[in-house]
Formats: C-alpha cells, sequence, structure tokens
C-alpha cells in the first residue's frame, strides 16, 4: 500500500504522568508507571504518579508503522488495541501507515525535523539512529519482570554493547521460511521439497528444464533479496562481520556462496530477479510463475485470504541446510524506537508494555506472521501453528515450530550494530551477489571490493 493512511481514536478517562525530564522517567518512576502490580490483564490502572494533574488535558500518542502484509493485523491494531488502550488511559492515539519502503527516509526526515511520532517502527534493527532514540531498558526491564527473558535475537537485534543501550524494543520478528509450488517439486523428485541448498540447486534446475518455470531468489535491492543473500551466505560459513565485529566478508566461504548464486542464477532463474521489488516474489508465486521464493509466510496467507485455487500447492520449508549451517535471517525485525525529541515519551514506553501484554492477540490477529520475542506471551505457539483452519493442509506451517533453531539477526555472528545497518541500508550484500550472478564480477573480486565498502562502514562508526 503506496499511500499512508492515518486513523485516530478519541479517548475518555484515565491518569498521566508528567516527565520533567527530556529524556526518560528514571528507573523508580517508570516502575511506578508501568508495573508493581498495578497493571491488570489487558491494559489495568490506575498506574500514573500524578492522578490529580492528569484530569485535565487529554494526552496524544503517534504511531508510524508498515501496511501490514496481513490487513486483518492493521484493522485490529487500529480499531480495536489503539483504540482500547487510548480510553483507559485517557490518550488519543493516531497510527500512521506506510509503505515498508519508505520507512527509513520518512526517519531520516524526523530526525532531521527534530519532530514527528512518538512510537516509530522499523522493519530492521535501526542501530544507526541510536543518538535520537530513547533507551529501551526500562521497558525490557518491565515487560521482562511480567513475561521473562526476551529471546536472543531481540538482544542482538536492538543492544549496544559498547554503548550499553537499547535503542530499540522489539515486540516480534517473521521467520523467513521458504515457499514452494508442491506439484512441480514432486514431479522432479522432492515430494516433501528442498531442504538442502543443493536440493535447489538441483531440484529448481529440473522443474526450469521440465515446464519453464524459474526459481524466485531476488538479486535487486530490497528487503526479500537481503534476507535471501544472506541466508546463504550463512549456510556457506561466510559472514559479515565476527562475533567481536571485525569485517570478515572477504572469504572462501562468502567466494563459495557468490559461486553458487551464480549458478543458480544461470541454470534456474530470469533477469526479471534484478529488479524486483518487495513484493515481486510474492506477485510471481502467487501467479504461479516460480517454483520456489524465500518470504514470509504472507505468499500463503493472501492465497488462503482471497481463496485462491494455488493455496493448497504452495507449500512452507524451514531455512535450507547449507555445507557449514541451516541459517537464515528473521524475515522482519519489528524495532520500535521513541525519539528522544517524542512529544509523548512516558505514554509510548507504557503503550509498549501493555502491547506486550496483549501479544496473543498480535500473534492471532497477524495470522501466525508476527512471532513473539517473548515467548511466555504465546506459551502453546507450537501447538497452535500445527493446526490452523485456514491452512491447507492444515498443518502447513507446523515447519516453523522450530525456527528459533535457525533464525538469527542481522550482522550474525555479531550484534547489529550502526555499521551493520548502514551496510544492510545501502545494499552492500544483494549489490555484491547481483554482480557476481550477472558477470559483472568474478566472486573473488566482488568479495574484496565488498571488504572494501564495509572497512570504509565500519571505520565511520568506530
Amino acid at each position: 500500500m503506496d499511500e499512508e493512511k492515518k486513523f485516530s481514536t478519541n479517548e475518555k478517562s484515565g491518569e498521566k504522568v508528567t516527565n520533567q525530564e527530556n529524556n526518560s522517567v528514571s528507573r523508580r518512576d517508570f516502575i511506578k508507571i508501568a508495573g508493581a502490580g498495578t497493571i491488570a490483564a489487558g491494559f489495568g490502572g490506575p498506574y500514573f504518579l500524578f492522578p490529580e494533574r492528569a484530569q485535565a488535558q487529554q494526552k496524544t500518542l503517534k504511531i508510524i508503522q508498515w501496511s501490514h502484509f496481513v490487513p486483518e493485523y492493521d484493522k485490529w491494531f487500529d480499531g480495536v488495541f489503539t483504540k482500547q488502550w487510548g480510553e483507559k488511559n485517557n490518550t488519543n492515539v493516531t497510527v500512521d501507515h506506510i509503505n515498508l519502503t519508505e520507512l527509513p527516509a520518512r526517519a531520516a526526515a524526523e530526525v532531521s525535523a527534530k519532530k514527528g511520532h512518538d512510537l516509530f517502527m522499523f522493519l530492521s534493527p535501526p542501530a544507526a539512529f541510536e543518538p535520537q532514540t530513547l533507551d529501551m531498558a526500562h521497558v525490557y526491564q518491565e515487560v521482562e519482570r511480567k513475561h521473562g527473558k526476551k529471546i536472543d535475537l531481540a538482544q542482538k537485534s536492538t543492544y549496544n554493547p559498547k554503548t550499553r543501550k537499547y535503542f530499540a524494543f522489539s515486540d516480534s520478528y517473521v521467520p523467513d521460511p521458504g515457499n514452494w509450488y508442491k506439484d512441480w517439486w514432486a514431479e522432479v523428485g522432492y515430494a516433501n521439497g528442498p531442504d538442502t541448498w543443493d536440493d535447489l540447486r538441483t531440484g529448481a534446475k529440473k522443474i526450469r528444464d521440465k515446464n519453464g518455470h524459474p526459481c524466485g531468489l531476488g538479486l535487486s535491492q530490497e528487503l526479500d533479496t537481503s534476507m535471501a543473500v544472506r541466508a546463504l551466505l550463512w549456510s556457506f560459513g561466510g559472514a559479515e562481520q565476527d562475533a567481536n565485529g571485525n569485517v570478515t566478508i572477504n572469504s572462501k566461504q562468502t567466494v563459495d556462496a557468490l559461486k553458487f548464486m551464480k549458478a543458480l542464477y544461470q541454470e534456474s532463474e530470469t533477469p526479471e530477479v534484478f529488479t524486483w521489488d518487495p513484493s515481486s516474489n510474492n506477485r510471481a508465486m502467487l501467479a504461479g510463475k516460480t517454483s520456489f521464493v524465500m518470504n514470509a509466510i504472507s505468499v500463503t496467507r493472501q492465497a488462503e485470504r482471497e481463496h485462491q485455487p494455488i493455496s493448497s500447492k504452495i507449500m512452507v520449508c524451514r531455512a535450507l541446510k547449507g555445507p557449514v549451517r541451516r541459517m537464515a535471517a528473521e524475515h522482519v525485525m519489528d524495532c520500535y524506537v521513541i525519539w528522544n525529541f517524542a512529544d509523548n515519551k512516558d505514554g509510548a514506553q507504557k503503550f509498549l508494555v501493555d502491547y506486550i501484554d496483549a501479544f496473543h492477540d498480535v500473534f492471532t490477529n497477524s495470522q501466525f506472521y508476527n512471532f513473539p520475542c517473548f515467548p511466555s506471551t504465546v506459551p502453546d505457539l507450537k501447538k497452535e501453528i500445527a493446526n490452523d483452519p485456514r491452512a491447507d493442509p492444515a498443518n502447513k506451517y507446523a515447519v516453523l515450530g522450530d525456527v528459533l533453531d535457525w533464525a538469527t539477526n542481522v550482522g550474525y555472528p555479531g550484534y547489529a550494530t550502526a555499521a551493520i545497518d548502514e551496510a544492510f541500508r545501502t545494499w552492500v550484500l544483494p549489490t555484491m551477489f547481483a554482480k557476481v550472478a550477472r558477470g559483472d564480477e568474478t566472486p573473488e573480486n566482488a568479495a574484496s571490493a565488498a571488504e572494501q565498502e564495509y572497512k570504509r562502514i565500519f571505520a565511520r562508526w568506530k
């Protein structure tokens, strides 16, 4: 959805704390605001320090985030959750939705103007914006007090170990499985679909040779390509950096992954993948044009929602196993930031705490798209995804039950640092893979050029 849409709810009653600090409330005050046993199930209350001041004026909370690939989620978030939360907290909540490709530019514009939304949601770790964000430690502490520890994926995606600051808060992540066309893979001997990268190369070539349908791994400057090439790189043992943040992209493992991608492209793909946008592989798979894509379950959910006959033909598989490991990035990492120039910092923090209280509703209304960063909020996750009445077959999504065994953060095996953030946003990896696949560079030269670019970026953020 390219056009921005705005939702507003007019709220009634509640109480609000005033914050004398420019950046964040203290740990003691935050606990008084959002915890200490005062939040009941759902949203609870009252939980503000100065109730006698709160009646005077209704607050406003401004949120911006992407237009979700599952429309039902936005309907619930805008029309139910934020409306009820606002009524409980005497707050007028507005939610702006924009296309995912527009998020980075909008964030940069708000930072430049020092004016914008109270809560800004990114789809990848926004570490480069750390100087402009509130430390989310208090939010994490309160949520963990109620729901237990966050997963390591959230820690690595929102924490800076050098500054010891949480520059963002992650509520959820989205798995990045393979989506494959059942009949075609069965016809070439893979009744259960591909399980390894070698399976993909062999099977995709057979399918292309047999009926002309290509494989659909992107090679353009967009989100899905960025995640797919990282999965390939890691599975072959390569990485952008090591656990200590040193550049390691120029390696034999990287060269091997580049050689594999070139062969896969030449044997099984078409030039369209060089110009794909984030929805291109969705459209190609749903149109019955491609044999395999790496994407979230937005592909299958759309087919189910629209009752497309192809729905029962598209299956889901775990991340493919390479010579070294089975590994993939999360498809989307929800990362909320609160700008240090936000007007309603206190309300934004409290909103996130209450949002996690309601996370099972997030999970179900996103139709299993948003997986929890706090596992206790969806305790029966494996059982729920293994028996989905919308899916054909009903256990289609059961393969995602072990997703945390193979999903990792951008920047693996290190943290999602500001340098990694810049490399992600400037498409260094997709560019490297595309040049080799197209034949513009040898794998060795491309890896060397990428190393120089990574070193230049890392030096700037050192």
